[in-house]
């Protein structure tokens, strides 16, 4: 049997170091018919020229002429993949390093099962081994928040079967092209973060199956002293305002309501939580800028409906 087409999608901005050990161990995967795309979201210095004399012909590198999100930025890159006729599409964040056979499983899983929308693998703690950065995601919506399963756990085979889910990171996403095709892409309102939990969400009202698969591996620098300093300021303001888009998308108005008094009940715990894993002091700042950026953003969206409609009247 000839294997399917996988298009590997990683978006670069500003992490050309990162990107480089991506892509060298992407050169080790045994899987027989994939290729690499890399999405440059206009970085400010020459990250694009520098992945194109390093890497040539074994990759496909799209450059955008501004910074798109993460969100935006996948989808430019997932429609490039289709429209070139990939069957599989893997989102994979480029400060990750994958094991040389990390498709063969979710892939043959995808194929055993046409229920099967997106995909995912054991994610591991790049600065510490051993240590679970994701197996698997769940959803509670009557606070609002979704907590990573197995997450910082020393792994000792307690998360070995596949499971379904109710969302897989787009650090480390397959998706099929049928998914895309009836559910759509990303989201781009959701500009950095929530844009992985909306597709599965949707994906599973569509009746497809979204699985965690662990014998897929990959390491993820997700405790890295330059990562946080990366993840400050904007991106913590677009991962709040995205966690109030995806509450508006998805919940009833009675949970609405129950996570907005969580939101506000445990927002003084949580920013001191936050503010010492990450050291920065602007961390309930610019929470409360994404908060209050979605809340603009939908009452001037409101005055402008309700002034179209005042001029037909």
């Amino acid at each position: 049997m000839s294997s399917p087409k996988v298009s590997i999608i990683l978006v670069n901005w500003n992490n050309f170091k990162d990107s480089v050990e991506c892509l060298e161990s992407l050169k080790q995967v045994t899987y027989p018919n994939c290729e690499v795309i890399m999405v440059d979201n206009c970085s400010d210095g020459d990250d694009a020229k520098l992945l194109k004399e390093r890497f040539g012909e074994s990759i496909i590198l799209i450059e955008n002429e501004k910074n798109y999100g993460f969100a935006q930025g996948c989808n430019i890159g997932m429609k490039d993949a289709l429209d070139r006729g990939a069957d599989y599409i893997v989102l994979l964040n480029n400060d990750t390093v994958v094991t040389p056979d990390f498709l063969e499983e979710p892939v043959r899983i995808a194929q055993s099962d046409e229920r099967v929308g997106i995909a995912g693998g054991k994610i591991y703690c790049y600065e510490y081994p051993e240590h679970i950065w994701f197996a698997g995601g769940c959803i509670n919506y009557w606070t609002g928040v979704t907590p990573i399963i197995g997450s910082c756990q020393i792994d000792s085979g307690q998360f070995e079967d596949v499971a379904e889910v109710d969302w897989i990171c787009g650090c480390f996403m397959l998706i099929t092209r049928d998914l895309l095709q009836t559910v759509g892409m990303f989201d781009k309102r959701f500009f950095f973060g929530w844009e992985d939990v909306d597709l599965c969400v949707r994906a599973t009202k569509k009746n497809f199956k979204v699985l965690y698969v662990p014998g897929s591996i990959i390491w993820h620098k997700g405790l890295a002293p330059d990562k946080k300093d990366r993840l400050m300021g904007p991106p913590v303001y677009h991962a709040a305002k995205g966690r109030f888009i995806f509450i508006e998308k998805h919940f009833t108005r009675l949970q609405i309501v129950s996570s907005t008094l969580y939101f506000i009940v445990t927002f003084p715990k949580s920013a001191l939580v936050y503010t010492r894993l990450f050291g920065k002091r602007k961390i309930p700042i610019y929470i409360l800028w994404g908060a209050f950026g979605y809340l603009w953003k939908k009452t001037t969206n409101m005055l402008k409906i309700r002034n179209t409609k005042s001029k037909k009247e």
